[in-house]
């Protein structure tokens, strides 16, 4: 009798908390621009694919207009659109977009394994985040440690990517893992002060650690966890791979740092951690600095996701745009040979006199559109916004990243970078987006691969300059080859989730 009793005890608790949950998401609703109709507890789950999150945003931009609300679970999400949108919310009104929102596999595999909350440049907000992004931008912008600048760096490992793809000898290769190689040891020359052999165990296990971490990071599953962060914290599945590779990297980290500590010289910095030790030094009697091991591990771990991966695809779609259009490779290498000729490494600076190239490299990155769904931000104060209220994050006391509450915004970045009102062919390859009627470059506004506003990537100048010089470098040195017709060659890139990635081929380069 008494299970009896309890039964519909049970039953009426169940439906005054839907209930409750249904009133609470109605009463934010009113305040939030148009969306589909959430489900309690699960949000819009049912009605997003997860597997592919940048046409299911198109098409409902197509059913609610260019700013929408979705939730995942019960948070709500503020999806922005087009590029006047994005721009008067990230530029126009920078501070009050400017939060950064949950990242919450990330953050989850952060905490385990530092004693600071939530640390690093990309995940923070508030004081802490303004602290350690100031010090990365002018620390990368004056980089001259051991007399070497950053682009000495890159045109050195350019070489030796230039060395290892001769070994080829014509034969048919898959060149991801070499442009790994060659854009990976760039960041270890700048953040550790020496490069590493492509055959090094400690390289290799770096690198390979990296890759399972995007793959995870670019699953369903953390999809999923996005929308059942307490769920899937408890929950057996793939999601709970990254804190094991999170740990293994900050380990590794770590004892870099060790390294550095036993060397360091305060008045000959060598590298970005020297720097940071630095500054650890220079603000040890400050309690509150947020110069600490913590937040220099993981602003070490920030700059080898942000720079290899991202830059490596884009190389990579670059040569495989080449393949299938042999005619564009001719157009860069008569660049080449009149601006750089072949007696010198290319140079950053020499992209003023090469307009082809230089649109080029900007078609690769708009028609990749590596990452079509932006980093999330949040609000730091209620926003009244093109006639809705998007309402305020609260925080909880002594964490400034991770919110109790608020809305979080996501700029869709592939509403811009596929836009016919900005580009010709929007579906299609064409550097002439990017070039006026007489041939020269043409800025378009609304080409925004690294962000806009106070978040845009602190990575965004060393990734252009290492996209140009590796290219140029390469087909300064080689012709490439593809192995069957060009005209086979399918160049549109593959859809994982939320992201972007350039399809795998196989090429062959020929000296030239």
């Amino acid at each position: 009798m008494e299970l009896f009793g309890v039964l519909p005890f049970l039953l009426v608790s169940c439906i005054t908390f839907l209930l409750i949950l249904i009133r609470r998401r109605d009463a934010t609703k009113g305040k939030l621009p148009p969306g589909p109709t959430p489900l309690p507890l699960l949000g819009n789950l049912l009605q997003l694919n997860i597997r592919d999150i940048v046409a299911s945003f198109n098409k409902l931009r197509k059913q609610n207009g260019p700013i929408f609300t979705v939730y995942m679970g019960s948070r709500p999400i503020v999806v922005l659109c087009g590029y006047e949108v994005i721009k008067e919310a990230l530029v126009d009104n920078a501070e009050t977009f400017g939060g950064r929102g949950p990242l919450q596999d990330l953050d989850d595999s952060f905490s385990k394994y530092v004693e600071s909350p939530f640390p690093g440049v990309v995940t923070t907000n508030g004081e802490r985040w303004r602290q350690l992004r100031r010090f990365s931008l002018i620390t990368l912008r004056n980089f001259g440690m051991g007399k070497r600048s950053i682009e000495e760096r890159i045109q050195e490992e350019a070489q030796f990517l230039v060395q290892v793809l001769r070994k080829t000898e014509g034969h048919p290769f898959d060149p991801t893992i070499h442009l790994s190689h060659a854009v990976s040891n760039v960041i270890c020359s700048i953040v550790f002060g020496n490069r590493f052999e492509y055959e090094d165990k400690n390289f290799i296990f770096l690198l390979d650690t990296i890759k399972k971490s995007f793959s995870v990071l670019l699953s369903t599953w953390v999809q999923i966890c996005n929308f059942f962060p307490s769920l899937m914290r408890i929950l057996p599945g793939p999601q709970h791979k990254l804190t094991r590779y999170m740990k293994k990297l900050i380990n590794f980290i770590s004892q870099r740092v060790k390294m550095h500590q036993e060397s360091f010289d305060p008045n000959c910095p060598r590298d970005f951690i020297d720097c940071f030790l630095a500054k650890m030094e220079q603000e040890k009697s400050n309690p509150a600095s947020e110069f600490i091991h913590e937040n220099l591990v993981a602003t070490v771990l920030n700059l080898f996701f942000a720079g290899t991966d991202t830059t490596g695809n884009t190389i990579l779609q670059g040569l495989v745009v080449l393949l299938r259009h042999p005619e564009m490779e001719a157009n860069i290498q008569e660049e080449i040979e009149r601006v750089i000729g072949r007696n010198r490494s290319p140079s950053y600076e020499d992209r003023n006199q090469m307009p082809y190239t230089e649109a080029f490299i900007n078609e690769i990155q708009r028609f990749l559109d590596l990452f079509p769904v932006a980093v999330p931000h949040l609000v730091t104060k209620e926003a009244h916004f093109r006639g809705f209220t998007i309402p305020k994050i609260t925080v909880a006391p002594g964490v400034s990243a991770f919110p109790l509450q608020g809305t979080t915004v996501i700029p869709f970045l592939s509403s811009i970078m596929k836009s016919s009102q900005y580009y010709e062919t929007p579906r299609k390859f064409n550097p002439g987006h990017f070039l006026d009627e007489n041939g020269a470059f043409k800025k378009v506004d609304a080409f925004l691969p690294f962000g806009a506003g106070k978040r845009v990537c602190p990575g965004e100048g060393l990734a252009r300059m290492e996209i140009f010089v590796i290219l140029t470098t390469l087909l300064q040195n080689f012709h490439l080859k593809a192995s069957k017709q060009h005209e086979e060659i399918d160049i549109a890139p593959v859809v994982e989730s939320n992201g972007h990635v350039p399809r795998r081929y196989q090429l062959c380069v020929v000296p030239r």
